[in-house]
């Protein structure tokens, strides 16, 4: 059976999600990255990937999910710096598609974390996005990607309880789409 993938770096991103479904982690995986924690449920219809920050992180995340899963769906639901101030932390964009009552921005995806908008081209700032969206395109067709608005280009993660509430909050909007 096809699953619903979701995509997280971080476990504080997930937990909103994992609490939502009722997900259990899955210590059984063989071969799983050692950074990664993989949950599902218990009608087999969703599986959450927490894959640790950055590029290599995400890709190995993806090749083991799509090596190991048959996937109809994928979605990213994360944290992203943004570069206007005037943007309420919190604020839900999707940035790879147009949706109904979700705001769109495209996102750069970087290396390392921004501390300045200086040659910063889009609104939003991340560093999993365009990995993501690149690697999932070659095994499914219905991608997500939604990222709330967690700084103003701060180089520091924020905290876990700050990370859970703002994704919480906007759930409401998030999980039609899973």
């Amino acid at each position: 059976m096809a699953k619903t993938l979701i995509y997280t770096a971080l476990l504080s991103e997930a937990q909103p999600v994992i609490n939502f479904l009722k997900l259990k982690q899955d210590n059984s995986t063989q071969n799983l990255p050692q950074s990664n924690k993989l949950f599902k449920d218990e009608n087999d219809k969703y599986l959450l990937i927490v894959s640790g920050v950055g590029k290599d992180n995400c890709i190995k995340s993806l090749e083991f999910v799509y090596k190991n899963y048959k996937i109809s769906k994928a979605v990213n639901i994360g944290i992203a710096g943004c570069s206007d101030s005037s943007i309420k932390v919190g604020t839900l964009f999707c940035t790879n598609r147009l949706l109904p009552k979700i705001n769109f921005a495209p996102v750069t995806t970087v290396d390392k974390p921004l501390d300045s908008d200086e040659n910063l081209e889009t609104l939003l700032v991340d560093m999993e996005a365009k990995y993501f969206c690149e690697f999932s395109k070659k095994y499914c067709k219905d991608i997500y990607c939604f990222k709330v608005v967690s700084d103003y280009l701060d180089i520091k993660i924020p905290k876990k309880a700050f990370v859970i509430e703002i994704i919480e909050k906007c759930k409401e909007e998030w999980k039609k789409y899973l």
